[in-house]
């Protein structure tokens, strides 16, 4: 689809448009996200379009592909994409699409666009693809990629089941997304070369009206809250005073923590820390070779500066 093909819609009626993937890998999270910011949805697996019912927001249930073209026609202000599917778009249209800006990486959606060879086909780095055809439904992202390396190799664009292209003789070797590596590993494919580390990012029109940038904002930092809490955790400990900027400093990411008296007690003081960064077993290993005691972890449900 490209952005001529869609008519513009008004934002008169003063809601927030987003788009997110109809189904697929990135569709039930894209809904969770949303949830976990407060937004209640009336929804059914078979509509295009759902709205909130405590927030002004109405979402567009698309092919990811699509979502490009639904923000620069203005029917949506934001959306929910994969970055491979966001910069395939820009590659090859960037007049059109050039203007999509990510603002958020929502670390769900982890994939990769790789080169893959058959079993035993000699590769030592993407030159040996010179004068080969590869396969892949990226055109605009390999083609990019070939060209950087200078390579010159011919392209056959697939819209699915890219990876029995090199079985069926339709090309030489492959590129497309990869997850795990198992397709790859039962179609007797090699992956080679990492083209793009991708993730779910939410992204937005530059354009976008007026009137829409102030619920924009409003969902953005919803959402941003809701990362930051499922980052986080909420530390608490008793240190000896005269362990206590050891204890502070493997703290991981906490730059203030709050440091308390106990009462009672003038060797011994509570610390209560927001440490941004994933707290592990080996980590409270260490707290407590430093002295900690009472060690208490817990998650964060919500976190708004």
């Amino acid at each position: 689809m490209t952005g001529k093909m869609i008519s513009k819609s008004g934002t008169d009626d003063g809601r927030l448009k987003i788009a997110i993937q109809k189904s697929g890998r990135l569709s039930e999270k894209s809904f969770t996200i949303l949830e976990k910011a407060g937004i209640s949805l009336q929804k059914s697996k078979d509509q295009l379009l759902c709205q909130a019912r405590n927030f002004p927001l109405d979402i567009f249930l698309v092919r990811d592909d699509d979502i490009p073209a639904f923000l620069v026609n203005n029917v949506c202000q934001l959306g929910i994409i994969g970055q491979n599917s966001l910069l395939e778009a820009q590659s090859l249209d960037p007049d059109v699409f050039g203007g999509l800006e990510q603002v958020i990486n929502l670390g769900f959606g982890r994939c990769r666009l790789s080169l893959a060879t058959p079993n035993g086909m000699p590769y030592e780095d993407v030159s040996s693809l010179a004068g080969k055809t590869v396969a892949t439904s990226y055109r605009g992202l390999l083609s990019d990629f070939l060209a950087e390396k200078g390579v010159d190799a011919d392209i056959v664009t697939m819209e699915g089941a890219v990876e029995v292209a090199p079985r069926t003789h339709l090309a030489d070797a492959i590129c497309d997304l990869v997850s795990t590596g198992s397709t790859l590993v039962s179609n007797g494919l090699t992956e080679q070369d990492v083209i793009l580390n991708s993730q779910a990012v939410i992204i937005k029109n530059n354009a976008m009206p007026t009137e829409s940038h102030a619920l924009s904002e409003k969902l953005l930092a919803r959402i941003t809250a809701v990362l930051r809490a499922q980052n986080s955790r909420y530390i608490m400990l008793n240190s000896p005073v005269d362990a206590l900027e050891g204890i502070k400093s493997i703290l991981p990411g906490s730059q203030s923590p709050t440091v308390m008296p106990l009462q009672g007690r003038d060797d011994m003081v509570a610390v209560h820390a927001v440490c941004e960064e994933e707290v592990f077993w080996t980590t409270m290993e260490d707290l407590k070779l430093r002295g900690a005691t009472s060690i208490l972890v817990v998650p964060i449900e919500k976190m708004l500066d």
